[in-house]
């Protein structure tokens, strides 16, 4: 799509969003039934296209992480979509009754969502739920990295939604840059803090409202009352899903001092049992660009020239050709290392220790508040402490990743990891404006606080202010 094009096309939205300013909960429900029919009928050619992509990510990954919570949300949105739209009815305060107060969810009009490489249908699917279910007009910029998956995309949109419904948008970062500048009502990107950056720079030129869905250094804590061995694993489940190219993959663990050997033992173990034969295992996903790839391979060889220690749970060497890149813990590291300055975004994982829990609370806050926090602990006292003594976008407590996988729970950063949220009703309300509206009775009190003030406005202000 051109840049001409891609504004005609905002400008028929907008005028097409002004025409129907408030759709009706039918016509709502029917765009996300045909969003559904389009993620479950073609679930396998997507696959195949991402796999494509990626060079190599097996089917049940793409059916498990994209296709399943997408259509997840799409069903959570049809059942509870036409009690988030309707008015709700708010208290008056006292010396203003019997005026009535409410609220009123309204569409903000045409949505712009920038899709970020790693997860291209399902963070396409779920904001569009939300916007959709919320009654708006779609616009979708694909990610340049997934080709054949945004080809295929853009395709199935088109045979499936009138583009005044949903637009899709294909292609590098200067279409992208433009994306971002058109004025929408509301514009969601997904991706690094780097270009997060930039997206609202261009932004705010016109004033349109953002939510940043960014990164950043997720820590993993196996707290002292930890079920240490399915902590291990819970952990390399999160780390190794899509080859850790997950915006909150665990990416360094803190261990009770004494126990990184411990861990490292366990990793093996457990990523030998997950992924035997990994030259030829079809299960493990591959680095989805060449340049990705390489970025990987700096950064753990760049933590090794600088003193760390590498621990690689494969015997198979990274592999350019296929763009395997096997896990590897790394332990000896410093927070002046580059690994520990930037979110890894792969399967490499820094191991490193503490004394008691307070240190692990401080090193965790001494750093920007993360995406998501994961905690193994059973002793609930512990527990209590972190969560009220850390700040993360999301938790999830014995397991990794699972927050993002609750539809009535919002998810979205904090800080240096984003701003805003979706999912379920928390995304209805991101794509609304919940307009207050206050309906004044026939019969009020107003004539008595009016000029011109005298005596009866000095009783009624002592009335008031007591």
């Amino acid at each position: 799509m051109t840049i001409q094009t891609m504004r005609q096309t905002f400008d028929a939205m907008r005028a097409a969003s002004l025409r129907a300013q408030t759709p009706p909960w039918s016509e709502r429900a029917d765009r996300l039934k045909r969003l559904r029919a389009l993620v479950k009928d073609n679930r396998k050619e997507i696959a195949a296209a991402i796999s494509a992509d990626f060079f190599n990510r097996p089917f049940q990954e793409t059916e498990l992480a994209e296709v399943f919570p997408a259509i997840e949300g799409i069903d959570h949105a049809l059942s509870h979509g036409r009690k988030w739209m309707r008015v709700q009815r708010r208290s008056t305060g006292l010396w203003f009754k019997p005026a009535s107060s409410r609220i009123m969810p309204q569409p903000l009009g045409v949505v712009g969502i920038l899709v970020p490489w790693n997860y291209p249908l399902n963070l396409a699917v779920g904001p569009m739920t939300a916007a959709l279910a919320a009654g708006n007009r779609v616009m979708l910029k694909q990610s340049e990295f997934t080709p054949r998956f945004a080809e295929l995309f853009a395709t199935l949109v088109r045979a499936s939604f009138a583009a005044e419904e949903i637009a899709v948008v294909n292609g590098d970062a200067e279409a992208a840059r433009e994306f971002s500048s058109l004025p929408f009502d509301h514009l969601l990107f997904t991706g690094s803090t780097a270009v997060g950056h930039h997206v609202m720079r261009a932004a705010s030129e016109n004033l349109t409202p953002v939510t940043l869905e960014l990164g950043g250094k997720s820590p993993a804590i196996i707290g002292p009352g930890a079920g240490f061995e399915k902590a291990v694993e819970r952990i390399l489940v999160g780390k190794t899903l899509n080859a850790g190219q997950t915006c909150i993959a665990p990416d360094y663990v803190l261990v009770p001092e004494g126990q990184q050997q411990r861990f490292i033992d366990s990793a093996r173990r457990v990523f030998a049992a997950m992924y035997p034969d990994l030259a030829n295992n079809n299960d493990y996903t591959s680095i989805v660009s060449p340049r990705h790839f390489s970025r990987l391979q700096e950064l753990a060889a760049l933590a090794l020239q600088e003193g760390a220690s590498a621990v690689p749970l494969s015997d198979m060497a990274p592999d350019a050709a296929t763009r395997r890149f096997p896990p590897v813990l790394l332990t000896g590291v410093q927070d002046s290392m580059r690994v520990m300055k930037e979110e890894i975004f792969g399967p490499i994982l820094p191991v490193m220790s503490y004394g008691a829990i307070d240190e692990a609370i401080g090193y965790v806050n001494a750093h920007p508040r993360p995406l998501a926090l994961y905690l193994f602990e059973k002793n609930r006292a512990t527990i209590d402490k972190v969560m009220h003594n850390t700040v993360a976008g999301g938790v999830s407590i014995n397991d990794t990743l699972l927050h993002i996988a609750q539809d009535d729970l919002p998810f979205g950063g904090i800080g240096a990891s984003g701003m805003g949220a979706y999912h379920g009703e928390y995304g209805f309300e991101t794509f609304s404006k919940m307009k207050p509206i206050f309906h004044q009775s026939t019969f009020n009190g107003l004539g008595l606080f009016k000029p011109p003030y005298g005596k009866t406005f000095e009783l009624m202000m002592k009335l008031l202010v007591r």
